[in-house]
């Protein structure tokens, strides 16, 4: 078995490569070419909660990987450590056996962060050169980094509850890009002006209210991944065309759910999971005008896409620790 580090996995996995094996992955699924991804196992405890997500990508080479993540919202506070730790697993589907432990941080935020791009390639405006993004941390940057990789941003605005985290977001992400990044304190200015929008907080309670919306507008909502998270007033989607990862799972964790509890849609309002608009079962955006909401629980097949990358990478450079487990 390979063992391969944070550090290993930032190295060896290219944001542009992920996109499309994440865009590949969701078509696959839609195109009945792959078993769905099971339900989710979890368990909430003190301070925290634990999550199990599975897949399998068959065809050769065939993958199957297991994501076991902690998200502790409390951890750089009290103990230094980053909200999210975990790993996955990657065996080989044809002979059951294991093949890498990959740490799990940096294929999350990347494969994330990557469906977001995937969606905003088929549902924002051809146009779209604005960017908002609500909350400062590394989905954040990551979002921003993928963004620039499916449209020609040439501005993006920077929110945070913390206004010195939006300060040092813009000032990083302004050099990396070289594109204009502005820390901003006013979302209604901000999204007046943007295309594109993407939350990714640990909100509980709705921080984008569906009197921000204007027509064109393609939001990622990212942060609901718990039934307790919300970043979006519910009628921010009964206003919107809803793609969603993953049906099921978005009605029971994602922002679907809370819009189902608050009446203002069912599953059957919503309008594609995002793997039917890529493989094009359905359409993505027809015209300029429609408002697009792109709702993002989360799913083994990225990570699976993801980590097989890593995986083959990691073969061809050497990079990586070889464990013996018999």
């Amino acid at each position: 078995m390979l063992v391969l580090s944070r550090q290993d996995v930032a190295a060896l996995l290219d944001m542009g490569e992920c996109i499309q094996a994440v865009a590949d992955a969701f078509a696959r699924a839609a195109a009945g070419d792959l078993p769905a991804p099971p339900g989710i196992l979890g368990a909430h405890v003190e301070g925290g909660g634990f999550h199990v997500k599975t897949a399998a990508l068959g065809s050769a080479p065939g993958y199957f990987a297991a994501k076991v993540n902690a998200n502790f919202p409390n951890n750089r506070a009290r103990f230094g450590l980053p909200t999210i730790q975990g790993v996955i697993v990657l065996f080989d589907c044809v002979s059951g056996r294991p093949l890498a432990l990959l740490d799990s941080i940096e294929i999350t935020i990347l494969r994330t962060a990557a469906a977001s791009a995937v969606a905003a390639q088929h549902l924002a405006i051809r146009s779209a050169d604005v960017v908002t993004i609500y909350g400062c941390g590394e989905q954040g940057r990551s979002h921003l980094l993928a963004l620039s990789h499916v449209r020609d941003v040439r501005r993006a605005f920077a929110l945070d509850s913390d206004p010195q985290r939006a300060i040092a977001f813009a000032s990083e992400l302004r050099s990396a890009l070289g594109i204009e990044v502005v820390p901003n304190e006013d979302p209604a200015r901000a999204v007046a002006q943007s295309q594109i929008c993407v939350t990714c907080t640990p909100a509980r309670e709705p921080i984008f209210p569906e009197a921000l919306l204007r027509p064109g507008l393609f939001l990622a909502a990212v942060g609901a991944d718990n039934p307790e998270k919300q970043e979006l007033e519910p009628a921010v989607l009964g206003r919107s065309k809803v793609v969603v990862d993953l049906v099921n799972q978005a009605a029971t964790i994602g922002e679907l759910h809370h819009a189902i509890e608050a009446g203002v849609m069912t599953t059957a309002d919503v309008y594609a999971e995002l793997g039917q608009i890529v493989c094009g079962a359905k359409p993505g955006r027809v015209s300029d005008e429609e408002i697009f909401v792109f709702d993002s629980t989360g799913t083994a097949l990225q990570d699976v896409a993801a980590a097989g990358l890593v995986f083959e990478r990691a073969q061809r450079t050497g990079r990586g620790t070889v464990l013996e487990l018999t």
